[in-house]
């Protein structure tokens, strides 16, 4: 919870009355209209993570988006769907915490080189956040059919979450940030989701009969 809720008064013409939740063990107390709310403590690690985890997100999103046409594995079809729904609610929470914020949504990435989607202009390589698939690993994935797509995905899925945990850890080691209590609480949720969705997929990953050499 943040450190100030907004309650909408009885009347629906009226304005809305700011309530400051009391310490432990006292009452909430109004305050007077008008009152400006301070936004909560931000730091640019915070930003950031937030738009950072949105393109990660929007590429789990993509991946899941294959599984109606490249499988017909329905455990991997309701693992996908549940993939996507969180992560799309996810990736709305975090457009609205730096909307608020008056940060930009997206993170400023260099231009790649055409035709070589691995290298920015200059030649160098195309920085990408933990876990990422490069852009090889996404057009295998792309052309695989099913049990190879199945195990494709499966692992990139799983290297996908492991970057996604990197991600939390790096925010989590940075002096000074995490200390808003949305974005704390995001990022915990974020972690344990994952890491239990990392278990699923490692079973079953191990169930997929592996290929004839």
């Amino acid at each position: 919870m943040s450190q100030f809720a907004l309650a909408q008064s009885a009347a629906p013409s009226s304005a809305p009355v700011i309530v400051q939740p009391g310490a432990p063990g006292a009452p909430s107390k109004t305050l007077p209209p008008g009152t400006k709310v301070p936004p909560p403590p931000m730091s640019q690690a915070d930003v950031e993570f937030m738009q950072g985890m949105i393109m990660h997100h929007s590429q789990a999103v993509e991946m899941t988006a294959l599984i109606p046409s490249h499988t017909q594995n329905k455990e991997l079809a309701l693992l996908g769907e549940k993939i996507s729904r969180s992560q799309s609610d996810e990736m709305q929470f975090m457009k609205r915490w730096l909307f608020v914020r008056g940060a930009a949504t997206t993170m400023k990435m260099p231009k790649a080189m055409p035709g070589m989607p691995d290298m920015d202009m200059d030649g160098n390589p195309m920085p990408m956040m933990p876990g990422m698939l490069t852009p090889a690993q996404m057009a295998a994935l792309r052309k695989a059919r099913g049990k190879e797509f199945d195990r494709l995905f499966l692992t990139g899925m799983i290297q996908h979450h492991n970057g996604a945990l990197i991600m939390v850890k790096q925010l989590n080691d940075t002096p000074g940030s995490g200390q808003d209590a949305d974005l704390f609480q995001f990022a915990q949720d974020a972690d344990n989701t994952q890491r239990a969705e990392i278990k699923i997929m490692q079973g079953m990953l191990s169930n997929i009969p592996k290929e004839k050499q």
